[in-house]
């Protein structure tokens, strides 16, 4: 069966969420980018199983988020980047 559109907005809030807890402005742009590029690629598509695969592809991305967003918390940059800085202004 394949994710129902809510599933598949709600999947995509909660990456882009999980994209802003990464303290480092580079990898939270790559998280925000590389999110967004994903769903544009299966926009479009309307093959339930194909759909299904991705959507279950993007849990999997999900949890890889969260696991690496605790991880870099660790060892958060103590001096912002001249990116968050500039941004800032």
């Amino acid at each position: 069966m394949a994710a129902s559109a809510e599933e598949v907005r709600r999947l995509f809030r909660a990456l882009l969420r999980e994209a802003h807890r990464f303290a480092h402005y580079n990898v939270r742009e790559y998280v925000k980018r590389r999110t967004i590029d994903g769903f544009r690629e299966y926009k479009d598509q309307k093959d339930p199983v194909v759909v299904e695969a991705a959507y279950k592809r993007g849990l999997q991305q999900l949890e890889v988020a969260r696991r690496q967003a605790v991880v870099y918390s660790l060892y958060a940059p103590r001096v912002k980047s001249i990116m968050e800085i500039q941004s800032s202004k």
